[in-house]
Parts: C-alpha cells; sequence; structure tokens
C-alpha cells in the first residue's frame, strides 16, 4: 500500500463490552493518524433478533471496509455468528469477553482472528439494581481495569500490527489471542513488582464478576436472593479499578509509566519519563 493510500477500518458493535467502548481511540488516540479511517456501526444495547447484526453489518459493508473490528458480548450467540458469516473474504478481527470461547473453532475456520478479554466481565443487568447511573459508574470502573491492566494495550497493539502489515501491503497475521491475567500485565510493562501484582489482583478480581452477575441475572429468581450478588458484583468492580489507580500511582511516583503514543503515520511510539520525548 503506498505512503498515500489510507486503509479504511470498519467497527461493528452490537451489544456493549467494556473493550469496546473506545475502540475507535485505541487506533487514534489524538485523531491525528493520517493514514487510518475509521467507519463505525451500531445496534446500541441490543443483539436480539438476530437481523440487529445483520442489519448493522448491511450498512457498514456498504462503506466497503478493508478491515472489520466485531465487537460484543458473547461472540458465539446467533447475531454476531450471522454477521460473521456476511464479512466474506475481508480481513476480519471478534473482539469479545469470555464467553465468546465457544464460538474460537468458527471464528478460526473463517480464516477471522479473535481477542477474548477474561476480565471484560458482564454487568449486574436486572431493572431493580440497574439504572442508567449505576450502568454507567460499573462501565467507568471496568474500562479503568481494561487500561491499566494491560488488556487494552494488548488489544491496541495486535490491531496496530495488523494495520502495518496492510499499509505496507502484506498479507495481516490476525492476531489468536485470549487476554488472561499474565498476557495483559506483560502488555502494561510495569516496573514495579508492587504496582504489577496489584494489576494481577485486579484483573483476577474483575475476571471473576461474571460468575457473580451470571448467577444474579440468569439463575436467581427472588429478589431477596439476587440483590445482594448484584451490588456484590459492582463492588469487586469498584475494587478492582481502586487497585489499578494505585498501581498506576505506584509507576508515576517511581517516574515510570509506559506510555506508547501513535506517531501520525500511524506506528507506535515508546518512552517512560514523564519529561523524556517519545521514540
Amino acid at each position: 500500500m503506498s505512503e498515500g493510500k489510507v486503509l479504511k477500518i470498519g467497527i461493528l458493535k452490537n451489544g456493549t463490552i467494556g473493550s469496546s467502548l473506545l475502540l475507535a481511540f485505541l487506533m487514534d488516540e489524538r485523531a491525528e493518524a493520517t493514514r487510518i479511517n475509521v467507519y463505525e456501526v451500531t445496534s446500541g444495547a441490543k443483539m436480539h433478533p438476530p437481523e440487529m447484526c445483520t442489519e448493522t453489518m448491511k450498512d457498514l459493508l456498504k462503506w466497503e471496509p478493508e478491515l472489520i473490528l466485531m465487537s460484543s458480548p458473547n461472540a458465539a450467540l446467533k447475531g454476531p455468528k450471522a454477521a460473521r458469516d456476511m464479512a466474506g473474504s475481508i480481513p476480519t478481527i471478534i473482539i469479545s469477553d469470555a464467553p465468546a470461547k465457544k464460538a474460537v473453532e468458527e471464528i478460526t475456520e473463517k480464516g477471522m482472528g479473535y481477542i477474548l478479554v477474561n476480565c471484560d466481565s458482564m454487568i449486574g443487568a436486572r431493572r431493580p439494581f440497574l439504572d442508567p447511573i449505576e450502568m454507567s459508574v460499573f462501565n467507568s470502573d471496568l474500562l479503568k481495569v481494561l487500561a491499566i491492566t494491560g488488556a487494552l494495550s494488548v488489544i491496541a497493539e495486535e490491531l496496530n500490527k495488523v494495520i502495518m502489515d496492510m499499509l505496507e501491503g502484506k498479507a495481516p497475521s490476525l492476531p489468536k489471542i485470549i487476554v488472561d491475567a499474565t498476557k495483559a500485565v506483560k502488555a502494561a510493562g510495569f516496573s514495579n513488582p508492587y504496582a504489577e501484582a496489584k494489576a494481577l489482583a485486579a484483573f483476577e478480581l474483575a475476571s471473576s464478576v461474571s460468575k457473580v452477575t451470571g448467577k444474579a441475572c440468569f439463575q436467581l429468581k427472588e429478589r431477596e436472593e439476587y440483590m445482594p450478588l448484584l451490588a456484590a458484583a459492582h463492588e469487586m468492580m469498584s475494587t478492582a479499578a481502586k487497585m489499578c489507580d494505585q498501581a498506576r500511582e505506584i509507576e508515576k511516583s517511581n517516574d515510570t509509566v509506559l506510555r506508547r503514543p501513535h506517531h501520525a503515520k500511524q506506528h507506535l511510539l515508546t518512552k517512560r519519563k514523564l519529561h523524556e520525548k517519545e521514540a
């Protein structure tokens, strides 16, 4: 691909996971990228009926993307699968959560890549508990966990590898990654072992939230049984976010925060010290 060519990246969002909230900005955090254009289509909160996913995919394909990123909770569900069937030969990467592991074989058979994030846990979605404010607080806590533990760093780096391959005219090597605590924290690049330990603990705690919300949302029927579990799950995510804050503060106090900004031509730069120049 020539220096003047711009890569068209289409993002399909069906339903919401934490990893999808800032997906476009993981590739262009300052709106300065000159070699990519991003077009995003979403069905909002809904994935049902499956037509919610296929209709949005039709809209995305009209833009003729050269790379597709598809995000949804549980990519093994009928709607996301039906949308995948429409992608054809366009390089496609699935970004989803732990339940999507059931779809890995099918995704791989289609020649697609995937990044599945274990700590991207389900929210406590029952009406007596979840209102717009509670939803927003949970997602802000989850986003902090994803960012500071390194889960979003894995996504940003893997997407950029594919983008750079395509910009250089190479056949992209699509990621096939399940992001666990070890992979995430390695990508975060902590220099202090106590900061790293806090991030590991936060990732594991956030990963366990789905077990609690799953039971509260799908197994328990009585309000006095499921309400305490919903509240507990959200407290767990809040605690994980606080540990992430602590981990980052340790790195800041040592002036060792890892920063990997994008160059205007899309490759990633690196710096540690606040006042040093990125390279």
